[in-house]
């Protein structure tokens, strides 16, 4: 489950980046961000399974906690980040906001969390 969602979050990123590129080159990105959303569902669904495979949460209960609101929050923000492109306006606010968000899910899932 865990390398599931390790290469869905990677195609994701790689996606937000293409769509983003295409956006801002005027092209029309709807089928790479049809394609990002699917990898939204695929990335909530892997994290669900994981979350589910923690066997005792203990201590770890607030980072568990941190680490999926955190992922929530870089997936929203790609989606605002495709969707203010698209529209034009400024995304650097949520740029901003999923790298925060992005780095904090990754220090946690790679360097505290079990799995």
């Amino acid at each position: 489950m865990i390398h599931l969602h390790i290469t869905a979050w990677v195609v994701a990123f790689i996606l937000l980046f293409v769509s983003y590129g295409m956006l801002k080159a005027g092209k029309n990105a709807k089928v790479p961000h049809m394609i990002l959303r699917l990898f939204y569902l695929i990335i909530i669904g892997s994290g669900i399974g994981l979350l589910l495979s923690y066997h005792s949460f203990g201590s770890l209960l607030g980072e568990i906690i941190i680490k999926v609101i955190a992922g929530l929050w870089a997936i929203a923000s790609m989606e605002m980040i495709t969707i203010k492109a698209g529209k034009g306006a400024s995304t650097k606010a949520f740029w901003i906001q999923f790298v925060i968000a992005a780095l904090i899910a990754i220090v946690l899932g790679f360097f505290r969390l079990p799995l």
